[in-house]
């Protein structure tokens, strides 16, 4: 069975917070079951942005590591979210916001969407860093053994079903 490509879209100023989920699910690449893949692996002399978007593109799953940060770059805001969030719309890709800072996320598009770690609680807030990155990467697999599974992960609102017998 073919691993999972899982895309990390960061803010380059978060790389530490970053760092410290990526570390969590090194494991499971070591197992194949899934291929981990952000910006730091581009090779240089590679254009970036073509590379950025095959892969982008490629993933089935798509982190959104949240931060002022990250909404003030253009690039990861405008660019990989909106690609990530089309992608998550069609159910082609599952868009997963991880929040490492406080930030107004729940005023963006972002808004909509289940984020981690739980209760949308900052990563940096956090008194046990390693510990919270870990329950992140936890939930991450559960969609991963999913997507492996072939089972359907439902990511667009479901039309409400009337009831016919009605009073």
């Amino acid at each position: 069975m073919q691993p999972v490509e899982i895309f990390f879209s960061y803010a380059h100023e978060d790389e530490d917070l970053m760092n410290i989920v990526r570390r969590q699910l090194i494991i499971f690449e070591r197992e194949e079951i899934i291929v981990k893949w952000h910006d730091r692996m581009i090779l240089p002399g590679q254009e970036w942005e073509g590379i950025i978007d095959e892969r982008i593109n490629r993933a089935k799953i798509i982190l959104l590591f949240i931060s002022s940060y990250f909404i003030e770059s253009k690039y990861c805001y405008n660019t990989e979210m909106k690609v990530a969030l089309e992608r998550h719309e069609a159910g082609v890709a599952v868009v997963i916001p991880i929040i490492l800072r406080a930030c107004p996320w729940q005023n963006s598009l972002l808004g909509k969407l289940q984020v981690l770690p739980k209760d949308g609680k900052p990563l940096n807030e956090w008194g046990n860093r390693d510990k919270v990155a870990l329950n992140v990467a936890e939930s991450i697999m559960v969609i991963v053994q999913k997507l492996r599974g072939e089972a359907k992960i439902e990511t667009k609102k479901q039309p409400v079903k009337k009831n016919l017998m009605t009073r």
